[in-house]
């Protein structure tokens, strides 16, 4: 069997700024992302944790660590997705975030899944 296919599982992302939560004029934009973990390998796994890294538009850095993802550490069986949504706030018109999920297989093999990076933009800012 082919071990790289055996833990394979996709992240897909959607964000949407949140405007009645934000406050411009203060430099607080929040936004939410909606993500999608989906188990396309051949073994259950866990998500046990998380590690993001959020860059505003000004540079700034502010790193995340956490146990699970909204209060849950789902296992995924092959062919089945997690789905939430959560949010966050930076001080710029723009960033972005990227970040990992550190997971176990059932068969206690232990691996990690890069989040791609995706971007956090007030609408009609970038184009």
């Amino acid at each position: 069997m082919n071990d790289e296919k055996k833990y394979d599982i996709n992240v897909s992302v959607s964000t949407a700024y949140l405007p009645e939560q934000s406050d411009e004029e203060a430099d607080r934009h929040v936004f939410s992302y909606t993500i999608t973990v989906s188990n396309t390998g051949n073994v259950a796994s866990q998500l046990i944790s998380r590690h993001w890294i959020i860059t505003s538009g000004d540079g700034n850095i502010h790193e995340v660590r956490g146990l699970g993802v909204v209060g849950e550490q789902p296992l995924i069986k092959p062919g089945d997705s997690f789905e939430y949504t959560s949010g966050t706030m930076i001080p710029s018109l723009a960033g972005t975030m990227k970040g990992s999920y550190q997971m176990v297989a059932e068969d206690g093999f232990h691996f990690t899944v890069d989040i791609p990076e995706f971007i956090l933009s007030v609408p009609r800012v970038l184009h």
